[in-house]
Order: C-alpha cells, then sequence, then structure tokens
C-alpha cells in the first residue's frame, strides 16, 4: 500500500491513454468482510479492496470473533462465527467507515450481549438517527450520543416489521436486513427510489432467500449462512475519476478491466453517455450475481455537451456528484445537480467543497441547499484545493486539475487511502504530459 502523502501537486494532462484493473468495490468488500465473518466456515475473496474503510470492517468482524487471514495485499481468508458473535470486551472502532457502522449494528441488534461502536472525528458528525428508528422498532435498543456516534447496543430478540425507507439509503437498507436474517417472521423494506443492491445480492450468494418486487424486498428470519469463494469486480465508485478524466480530452482512449456493472450502480455510465462520451460495454458475465464487464471510454471531438441530475437520479449517483461537479466546467452546457442533500453529511459538506474548491479554480458555480448549477464553457486555473479530509473530494479535484492551466496542489490527499490508496499512482500512470 503507497505511504500516505498529506499533499499532492497535479500537472495538467495533454491526454489519457492506456488500460487500468481497480480496486476491488468497497461496497461489496464490506459487505462479503462483514457476511463472510457471519457466515458458517472459511470465506476466500481475491481482489478485496485495499481501502482503510473496508480495513476497519474486517478488524469490527475480528473483534467479534472471525478470524481474518490476508493472504496478499487484496486477499483475504475470513472464517465465520456461524452466527453468533461474541461481545468484544472493548468499543468496536469502525474508523471513517459509515458504511461499517450502519450495517453491522444491523448484525449486532439481535444478538446477546453489549456493545458499543465508535468512530474518527468525521464518522462521529455524520447522522446514526436513521438506523436507531427502524431496529428500535424491531425491538432492538440502541443509545446515541446526540444523534451520533459513539453507538451503544444492548442485544435484544427483535421481531419483523415493514418500514419505508424516508431517505434512500443502501446502508440503512442493509442494517435492516442483516436484523432481519436473524429475526423470526417476515421483513418488508419499501423504496421510493431503488437503492444500490449489494446486499441483497451477497445474502444471496452466502444461501439466504429474499424476494424482490420493483418498490419493495422482504426477507424471512432465522437463516443461516454459508461460506463463498469470491472475487471481488473492481469498484466503479473509483473508476468513476477515471471515466471523467477520459471524457475531458477529445482522441483519450481507456479501457477498465473487470469492472463491476451493477445496474443500480452503473447509472454514471447513461450521464456520461448522455454528455457525449463514447462507452462500449465488452465481455458482460455474472459473478455471484454481480454483473462485471469491460469498459472502453473515449471523449467526442466537440466536447462534452450538458445534463441534469436531479430525482432518483441525484440518490443512485450520490458517490459520483463531487466528480462530476468537478468537471462540469469544461463541458459546453453546464451540469445542474438537484436533489442531492445527502452531499450535506457524507464525510465532509460536499456541496459547500465542491463550490469552494471550483471557485478557487476561477469558476463561477451557484450553490443551493440540495446542489450546485456549473455553467459551461468555462477555464480553470491551478490552485490550492482543500479536501477536508474527504477522498471523494481529494480525488475529483485531482481530476479537474488535469485540464486546468497550471499545477494545482491537493491538501489532504492523504484521504484517499479512506477508499482508493493506489488512486494517485493510476493517475499518473494513464494521464499522458
Amino acid at each position: 500500500m503507497p505511504a500516505a502523502v498529506q499533499e499532492r501537486l497535479i500537472h495538467p494532462a495533454r491526454n489519457i491513454i492506456g488500460s487500468l484493473r481497480l480496486p476491488g468495490d468497497k461496497s461489496i468488500s464490506h459487505r462479503y468482510a462483514m457476511l463472510g465473518g457471519f457466515a458458517e466456515g472459511t470465506s476466500r475473496f481475491t481482489n478485496f479492496s485495499t481501502g482503510a474503510d473496508c480495513a476497519s470492517t474486517l478488524a469490527c468482524m475480528q473483534s467479534l470473533g472471525a478470524k481474518v487471514n490476508r493472504t496478499s495485499p487484496d486477499s483475504i481468508e475470513i472464517t465465520g462465527v456461524a452466527g453468533r458473535v461474541a461481545p468484544p470486551a472493548h468499543p468496536l472502532d469502525c474508523g471513517n467507515s459509515g458504511s461499517t457502522m450502519r450495517m453491522i449494528s444491523g448484525l449486532l441488534a439481535p444478538q446477546s450481549g453489549r456493545f458499543t461502536l465508535i468512530g474518527d472525528a468525521s464518522l462521529s458528525r455524520r447522522p446514526m438517527e436513521r438506523i436507531r428508528k427502524p431496529l428500535e422498532a424491531m425491538g432492538a435498543r440502541l443509545t446515541l450520543t446526540d444523534g451520533h456516534a459513539p453507538l451503544t447496543i444492548d442485544g435484544a430478540t427483535l421481531h419483523a416489521i415493514d418500514y419505508a425507507t424516508p431517505v434512500p439509503s443502501a446502508q440503512v437498507k442493509s442494517c435492516i436486513l442483516f436484523a432481519a436474517l436473524q429475526t423470526a417472521g417476515t421483513t418488508t423494506i419499501l423504496e421510493e427510489v431503488r437503492t444500490r443492491d449489494h446486499s441483497e445480492l451477497a445474502l444471496r450468494a452466502f444461501g439466504a432467500t429474499l424476494t424482490r418486487t420493483s418498490t419493495a424486498i422482504s426477507i424471512t428470519g432465522s437463516q443461516s449462512l454459508h461460506a463463498i469463494d469470491a472475487a471481488v469486480p473492481g469498484d466503479l465508485s473509483s473508476a468513476a475519476f477515471f471515466l471523467c478524466a477520459a471524457a475531458l480530452f477529445p482522441g483519450s482512449s481507456l479501457v477498465l478491466d473487470s469492472v463491476g456493472l451493477n445496474p443500480t450502480r452503473a447509472t454514471l455510465l447513461d450521464v456520461l453517455t448522455a454528455l457525449g462520451a463514447r462507452i462500449s460495454v465488452l465481455n458482460l458475465e455474472e459473478k455471484h450475481d454481480e454483473l462485471v464487464g469491460v469498459v472502453q471510454i473515449s471523449a467526442p471531438p466537440e466536447g462534452l455537451g450538458s445534463t441534469e441530475v436531479s430525482g432518483a437520479l441525484a440518490a443512485q449517483l450520490i458517490d459520483e456528484l463531487p466528480v462530476l461537479a468537478a468537471v462540469a466546467p469544461f463541458t459546453s452546457g453546464g451540469i445542474r445537480i438537484r436533489g442531492a442533500r445527502e452531499l450535506r453529511v457524507k464525510e465532509s459538506d460536499r456541496i459547500a467543497l465542491v463550490a469552494t474548491n471550483l471557485r478557487s479554480m476561477g469558476a463561477e458555480v451557484q450553490e443551493f441547499d440540495d446542489g450546485l448549477d456549473i455553467p459551461g464553457g468555462q477555464a480553470l486555473h491551478g490552485a490550492t484545493i482543500d479536501s477536508g479530509g474527504d477522498h471523494r473530494i481529494a480525488m475529483a479535484f485531482s481530476v479537474a486539475a488535469l485540464r486546468a492551466t497550471g499545477d494545482t496542489l491537493i491538501q489532504g490527499a492523504d484521504s484517499a487511502d479512506i477508499s482508493f490508496p493506489e488512486f494517485f499512482d493510476l493517475l499518473d500512470r494513464v494521464a499522458e504530459r
């Protein structure tokens, strides 16, 4: 794993050309680690995410009694607890990972004993009330600190519920599913906006039975899970930075191998296509119910057009919105983002940081409570970028810097280690200068 670098100087590029194989999908790695650690038997995962967030999940599962063996930097063996965790003598440290804290709470709520979950300063500011409400409706006992971590769970026998998620959140849905897996009766989750379905697919891969309609998912409890061997697909949210970089340079040609193309995650390809990027998907196949393929992208000679991201589209693209916003000034007609208030409560206030950093680079931008208006046809200059300790901000503005005039200094570049420690090395590999 590359050493952390506090600051990174990004030089402008002339083009993006080459091929990459990306680290394992973070969302899938989290779920495989939790379910593998909870299942019966020994699971083996290759191309497991190298990010610090997924390492936090592995450490938590190890503290709960699972046996974790890292056979290479991106290969994991994990022997599960067969559905019965051991309450640790110390708090479970989730680091910076909201995915870890929210989803593992669902695994723990039906278990016996007391569990305390803590995180770093950033995670301790993120909203946890959204998991307390459904878990308490099931009969769980949770104690929060002003709606945030530290979070204490006193395990209890739960009952099945029907629950409509007020905010589209795959993490909240996963939390409820993991609790319902251990709860008598059938729990149904109603989603007005369909969120990523990695948990449903992972549960099925580990042997659980679920039913899905267009607006709801149901699971009957008291099911046991069994170990699997799986290769984790390349992370599409990580691919987003390289796809957007390639879309900026007429004449670019980039190939990304073995990328996860789950339909609930692949909306970015549709948006880039709408902007004019030329995208082909090759060698599409299914592995443990997850779609995996090769993505080729080149930029249109005339440059990118314009688009609007709002409503359900904003919820599906929530992780990719910062990099779309960062490249928006280079489009001809700009990008309008609405319905993305959730960006305000991520690792940072991403709406505010995107607006501040775009202005630092000379862009005109309008900030709204739930989004941004970023006109196209703008030229950016190099600047000092404040990442706010947020991995996606650091990486998004590294992409914008490739088309800027002059060098750009990314402060807090080490935050990329949270999800993608290889990012800067891979960016240098495909950037022609």
